[in-house]
């Protein structure tokens, strides 16, 4: 029988299988590092991932690289007050058009800012950790799934917004309707108020004041002079 021309002595046998064990930590490695990035990127497949406001505030402190940014109009950001360390990024301005909502009189925020996308593309990459906080989670749902398909990886949506979303409310629309309905009828405190959920309600630092660190980068842009 011809032996097979392929054999090593011992000792460069021995050295191949230390070799090889020595790289097989680093193939596991890399196959979970590759597994892991997949089961990320496809954590936004179906949208922005929904937060609530305290893992916001935790992510802020712990994860690099993480902003917060408040897409409310510049009075809410002002005169109803904002995250410290919040970015001030208008997704809607207000208008002087008066109309209804729902049972409600309402000034209308109903302006698109047209530059939206453009202005956040300038300030942060497109591998930041983007938390967008409303006033109660509508217009930052849409702002965050804007920011996605503009194509920003990880975009999360602070559902519960800065004020939290009146109360009651629930997501079934055959309860939201129950309740609110046994919530007037008994005179119950806070209807109709924004006191469940929300930054505020957590206990999360905010404040009045405005900071030009954290101000739309518009604003404060020098004006042009007057001939």
């Amino acid at each position: 029988m011809v032996k097979s021309q392929l054999t090593f002595p011992n000792n460069r046998r021995k050295g191949l299988l230390l070799r090889l064990c020595g790289l097989l930590p680093c193939l596991v490695i890399s196959a979970f590092v590759c597994l892991g990035l997949g089961v990320q990127d496809s954590a936004w497949a179906e949208g922005p991932k929904k937060i609530l406001s305290i893992e916001a505030y935790d992510m802020l402190n712990t994860v690099p690289d993480t902003y917060l940014i408040d897409i409310r109009t510049r009075a809410e950001y002002q005169f109803v007050g904002h995250p410290i360390g919040a970015y001030l990024f208008p997704y809607m301005f207000y208008t002087n058009t008066l109309g209804r909502q729902g049972e409600h009189l309402a000034y209308l925020a109903n302006v698109k800012n047209k530059d939206f996308v453009k202005e956040i593309s300038k300030v942060f990459k497109k591998t930041d950790n983007l938390l967008i906080i409303g006033r109660d989670g509508t217009r930052s749902a849409l702002a965050a799934k804007e920011l996605l398909d503009a194509g920003f990886k990880h975009v999360f949506d602070v559902e519960d917004g800065f004020e939290g979303p009146l109360f009651p409310t629930f997501k079934d629309q055959n309860k939201n309707k129950f309740y609110r309905q046994l919530a007037k009828r008994n005179k119950i405190y806070g209807y109709k108020h924004r006191r469940h959920y929300g930054w505020q309600w957590w206990g999360l630092p905010w404040t009045y004041d405005l900071d030009p660190k954290y101000l739309y980068p518009p604003d404060l842009a020098p004006k042009p002079k007057k001939k």
